[in-house]
């Protein structure tokens, strides 16, 4: 994996980084959405600000991540499967 397009670890980490972001910040995110001043045109805006939180990772650290995700959702899979068939 060491050789992946670093365009596509790019939108994988990105993609992996929001899925995180946005469980940990459920809440949060949940109170903003329901205010009373918060327009569906502020949504784009939102995304982009949270977006902006991958460019503290350096292309190595990205990579690791995106690769430490396959393996653990891996895992999880095979273990699931494991246990479906026993």
């Amino acid at each position: 994996m060491a050789g992946k397009d670093p365009k596509t670890t790019a939108a994988d980490f990105t993609s992996y980084y929001l899925q995180q972001s946005t469980k940990e910040f459920a809440e949060d995110l949940d109170k903003i959405r329901s205010a009373d001043d918060f327009k569906a045109d502020a949504l784009p805006m939102l995304i982009k600000s949270l977006q902006q939180g991958t460019s503290m990772f350096s292309a190595a650290d990205q990579q690791r991540i995106v690769v430490d995700a396959r393996q653990a959702s891996a895992a999880t899979k095979s273990a699931g499967s494991e246990k479906e068939s026993t």
